[in-house]
C-alpha cells in the first residue's frame, strides 16, 4: 500500500501537468458526470447510508445527495464565470498599465471525508476541486465502511480515473497519504486529528483547509408569541437530533435560556421530539443510531457523573445492540463535567439557565470559538450584541443548519473550529490560486526610482507614494521636468 500511494500521487502529478484539467470542457464534463452518479445511483446511497448510519432515505436526501446535486448544479452553472479572468483596477502612478486576477489551480490535492455524512463530505469538497480545475484524491472515512466502498467503486464508472481517485483504509493509510506532498489538503474531522493534518502539511508548506466542530451553543430568547415560541423549539429539535442523531459538527450542542422559561421550553421540547419520533424513538424508523460501539461509549460515559445523570429531565435510555441513545435532555449539568467541556456529537442536549438571556454572550465568550452560533430572538439590539461581541464560524438567527445549505455564503470555522472555507464561489476559491497579472508597456520611464539617489528623488518618491493621482500629474508634466522620458 506504501508503494502504491506513492505511485498514485505520481500518476495524478503527471497527469495534472498534461493541463487537461484546466479546460472549462473538463470541468463541466467532471460536474456532470458526478450528478449522473448521485442521481442513476441514489438506491445505492440510501443503502450504503442505512448501513453506516441507519440513515433513513428521506433524511440522507436532504442531508447528503440533495445537498450535492444543488452543489454540483451551482458550480456547473457558473464555473465558467468563475474561471474568467477578473480585470483590477490600477493607480495611475503604475500607469500606463492594466492588470488582472487569474484563478488557476492549486495542482494535487487531498480530501479527508468524515464518516457522519460521508457521501456529502466527500462530494462537496470534490465539486469544488473540480471546478477549480485540480486532480485529486478523496481518503473517505473508514468508519462509515458501506460508503467508502461505493465511492471507491463508483467514481472510477463516472469520472476521469486519471485525474479522481479513491484510496480507502484505516490510520496507516491515512498516515502514508500525509507523508506526500500535496498542493492543498482539505479536511473534514475532530480538532485533534486536525493537528496531526496540519503538522505533517507544515512539512511541505502545504495549505490546509480543516473544517472541524466545536460546541454549537443555541440562544433562546423570551418570544411572547406562542406561535414564535413554538416554531423556534421545533427549528431547535430540528437542529440537534434530526442530522444524523446529533452527529452534526454545526448541530446544536447546548441552549442557554433565562431559568424562568426553562420549564416551558422542557415541556415543549418532549412534545415536539414525540410529535417527530413517537412514544418509542427507538422503534421509529426516522432517527440515525450512533456510527459505532467507541461513540456509543463514549456519550454513555458523559452520562456515568451522578450529578449528570441526576440531571436529565427527559431520555435517558440507551440500547447498546442497537447503538441507540434516546433523544435526551439535561438541565443544568455541572459546567466543569465532560458533557459541557467536549463536544457531545450525540443524541444528547444540556440545558443552561441564566438569569439574563444577555449573560449567554459571557457564557459562550468563556469556551473556544464555536462553528456556529443560533440564537432565537427579536431583539435587534441583542442582535447586535451577538455579532459584535462573540466570534464564531457563522451565527443564525431564528432557525438552525440552514447556513450550511447556502452556497452564496462561506460555511468555515474560526479557532478550533476550523480553519478556511467553501461552498459555492468560496469552494473555487479554496481550490485556486489568485494569480496577479499586470501588464505595463515600454513606452514612458519614471526615472527617479533609479540611483543615483538624490534628495530631490527621495522627495519625488514620497509624494508619489503619499498622492496616487499623483501619477496623472506627472504624465501631464514629466516631460517638461525630465522626470518621465520615452524608453
Amino acid at each position: 500500500m506504501d508503494i502504491e500511494v506513492e505511485e498514485t500521487v505520481g500518476e495524478l502529478r503527471q497527469y495534472f501537468k498534461t493541463g487537461k484539467t484546466k479546460s472549462v470542457i473538463w470541468r463541466k464534463n467532471q460536474l456532470t458526470a458526478l450528478l449522473d452518479l448521485v442521481h442513476e445511483n441514489e438506491d445505492a446511497i440510501f443503502k450504503a447510508l442505512h448501513q453506516d448510519l441507519g440513515k433513513h432515505p428521506v433524511e440522507a436526501y436532504r442531508d447528503e445527495i440533495g445537498a450535492v446535486e444543488k452543489s454540483a448544479n451551482n458550480s456547473l452553472s457558473c464555473v465558467e464565470k468563475w474561471m474568467a479572468p477578473k480585470k483590477s483596477n490600477i493607480p495611475l502612478l503604475f500607469q500606463p498599465a492594466k492588470g488582472e486576477v487569474l484563478s488557476e489551480p492549486l495542482g494535487v490535492v487531498l480530501i479527508f471525508s468524515s464518516w457522519n455524512f460521508p457521501i456529502m463530505l466527500a462530494l462537496d469538497p470534490l465539486i469544488g476541486a473540480i471546478s477549480a480545475g485540480n486532480v485529486v484524491v478523496i481518503k473517505p472515512s473508514e468508519q462509515a465502511p458501506a460508503c467508502s466502498s461505493f465511492l471507491a467503486n463508483t467514481i472510477p464508472l463516472y469520472l476521469d480515473s486519471n485525474a479522481i481517485k479513491v484510496i480507502e483504509g484505516g490510520a496507516h493509510v491515512c498516515e502514508q497519504l500525509l507523508l506526500q506532498k500535496w498542493d492543498k489538503i482539505f479536511f473534514t474531522g475532530s480538532p485533534r486529528v486536525a493537528s496531526i493534518v496540519m503538522s505533517a502539511a507544515a512539512k511541505n508548506l502545504t495549505p490546509v483547509t480543516l473544517e472541524l466542530g466545536g460546541k454549537c451553543p443555541a440562544i433562546l430568547d423570551s418570544l411572547p408569541k406562542p406561535s414564535d415560541f413554538k416554531l423556534a423549539v421545533k427549528r431547535i429539535v430540528g437542529g440537534k437530533w434530526g442530522p444524523c442523531s446529533g452527529q452534526a459538527c454545526i448541530g446544536i450542542d447546548y441552549l442557554l435560556v433565562e431559568e424562568k422559561f426553562s420549564s416551558a421550553l422542557i415541556e415543549l421540547l418532549k412534545k415536539i421530539i414525540r410529535r417527530f419520533y413517537g412514544e418509542n424513538p427507538k422503534e421509529s424508523k426516522v432517527i440515525s443510531r450512533i456510527v459505532n460501539k467507541q461513540h456509543f461509549k463514549r456519550l454513555c460515559n458523559l452520562l456515568k457523573d451522578p450529578l449528570v445523570a441526576n440531571s436529565i429531565v427527559h431520555g435517558g435510555s440507551v440500547d447498546e445492540e442497537n447503538l441507540f441513545i434516546e433523544p435526551t435532555i439535561l438541565l443544568d449539568p455541572p459546567l466543569d463535567s465532560p458533557i459541557m467541556t467536549e463536544e457531545i456529537f450525540g443524541s444528547l442536549l444540556p440545558i443552561i439557565t441564566v438569569n439574563k438571556i444577555q449573560g449567554s454572550i459571557e457564557f459562550i465568550n468563556a469556551r473556544p470559538k464555536p462553528l456556529a452560533i443560533y440564537a432565537f430572538t427579536k431583539d435587534e439590539t441583542f442582535k447586535r450584541q451577538i455579532l459584535s461581541e462573540t466570534s464564531s464560524g457563522s451565527v443564525v438567527f431564528n432557525d438552525t443548519m440552514v447556513q450550511f445549505l447556502c452556497d452564496s455564503l462561506p460555511f468555515g470555522g474560526v479557532g478550533q473550529s476550523g480553519i478556511g472555507r467553501y461552498h459555492g464561489k468560496y469552494s473555487f476559491d479554496t481550490f485556486s490560486h489568485e494569480k496577479a497579472v499586470m501588464h505595463r508597456n515600454l513606452i514612458l520611464e519614471i526615472e527617479p526610482r533609479y540611483p543615483p539617489w538624490s534628495n530631490f528623488k527621495l522627495e519625488f518618491l514620497r509624494l508619489a507614494y503619499r498622492l496616487n493621482y499623483f501619477g496623472l500629474l506627472l504624465h501631464m508634466l514629466g516631460f517638461k521636468l525630465g522626470l518621465i522620458r520615452r524608453t
